[in-house]
């Protein structure tokens, strides 16, 4: 009988995916629930949707819950977001017991859910204070941290640290992101689903057809960064760029392409300044598109001279991943999780302003041969080090230890 996970094979190698299996084997029949609190728009969202119905497919009952709030809570939630990320925040006591009423109430909807379950991933701080009011858990707790937390504002995460110092371990995707907890840590960086619509090769007249739909000229260099309409992305900073780069290259296009996460409040407000920052330029594109555009994301990538992702702070960066997937350099802030997959001069660029992003779109418009060759060790990379088959692999291992309390070591035959 085929199996879901056979499909990747042909990417893998046949030996990954038996290496999955194996490590599956002893955990089939285990119940799984992950955490988080959307299912449409951004990362998290992206990896779960693949990474439940491959879980299931080796054995594993694996379910995904998402918890409800109102505006008031994902308010407080982006600004404990953005204090994780380092911005100096003073969330008002109002919103937070927002927060906790809330998680209250969503651990009250979950709990048949969350008790029965023999270990229980909860992603990031939204839902992290479910875990206090759950006392009659049986199963292993997980806080899963995906936002580069190297430099969290002191308050906010001093409030935090109370709840997730209870979990049975922590996840961080980097070294430099882990806070001292007194849990075990695990460093686990995400993933991109090689076989999903954003990142299969699409037919060459689908590839076309985003040209025609977005008003952009095929003979002429396309620079694309592809993310939320948030400030740590700095959509503005890359107009900057492109306008400067431009002066150099009369024909550059530049896309700013992003949508919307129902647990973002700030999406709108920067979308605006964004397109007031390129009013006056008429090849800059700026499109809001739907949270299930994978295809259209994936064109674009595809359409792409150069990939650009210009974060002032990052969690990992799955829109690098996905152009570098493509054989694309990637221009990438240098931060956080960007710097685990753009080798300076070897994948892409790592840049610090928009000056500085501007000169290697330049180098790279003048330089064809580097940039192709950037391309084939950017995918290279990735096929390696990123794809989902990874991430499963390391969480599977990650419950082999909690479960069976691992000290030593898991061989596979």
């Amino acid at each position: 009988m085929s199996h879901l996970i056979d499909s990747y094979a042909s990417i893998t190698g046949p030996d990954v995916i038996e290496q999955l299996r194996q490590l599956a084997k002893p955990l089939q029949g285990l119940k799984v629930v992950h955490v988080n609190s959307t299912k449409l728009g951004g990362g998290v969202a992206e990896i779960l949707n693949k990474m439940i119905p491959l879980m299931n497919d080796l054995g594993i009952e694996t379910s995904w819950e998402v918890v409800q709030g109102n505006p008031e809570f994902y308010a407080c939630t982006k600004m404990m977001h953005n204090a994780i990320q380092g911005n100096q925040v003073q969330i008002p006591e109002k919103l937070l017991k927002v927060y906790e009423k809330t998680n209250a109430e969503n651990a009250e909807q979950l709990r048949d859910t969350l008790t029965a379950a023999d270990i229980v991933f909860i992603h990031d701080p939204q839902p992290a204070a479910l875990l206090k009011h759950i006392d009659d858990r049986q199963g292993k707790w997980i806080w899963r941290c995906h936002i580069d937390a190297s430099k969290p504002y002191g308050p906010v995460w001093k409030y935090l640290r109370k709840d997730v110092q209870h979990y049975d371990a922590s996840i961080f995707s980097l070294a430099g992101f882990a806070q001292a907890l007194p849990n075990p840590i695990y460093l686990i960086p995400p993933s991109i689903d090689p076989l999903n619509d954003k990142n299969i090769e699409l037919p060459e007249d689908e590839r076309r057809a985003v040209y025609e739909a977005f008003n952009l000229d095929p003979d002429r260099p396309l620079v694309v960064q592809v993310s939320r309409f948030d400030r740590f992305k700095d959509p503005v900073g890359v107009i900057q760029s492109f306008k400067s780069a431009k002066r150099f290259i009369p024909g550059l296009q530049l896309v700013l392409a992003g949508g919307e996460a129902s647990d973002d409040p700030e999406g709108d407000i920067v979308l605006e300044e964004v397109r007031t920052a390129a009013a006056d330029e008429p090849d800059i594109h700026v499109l809001l598109l739907p949270g299930d555009a994978h295809r259209t994301i994936n064109a674009l990538q595809s359409a792409a001279t150069i990939i650009i992702q210009k974060s002032l702070r990052e969690g990992f960066g799955l829109t690098v991943t996905e152009g570098m997937w493509k054989q694309k350099p990637v221009i990438g802030g240098d931060t956080g999780g960007i710097r685990l997959q753009v080798i300076n001069h070897h994948t892409g660029f790592l840049v610090n302003s928009p000056a500085g992003a501007a000169l290697r779109i330049r180098y790279l418009l003048k330089n064809q041969d580097k940039m192709f060759e950037m391309g084939i060790k950017a995918k290279e990379f990735v096929r390696e080090n990123f794809l989902i088959t990874r991430h499963i692999r390391e969480y599977l291992t990650l419950m082999h230890a909690l479960v069976f309390d691992s000290k030593h070591r898991i061989e596979l035959k």
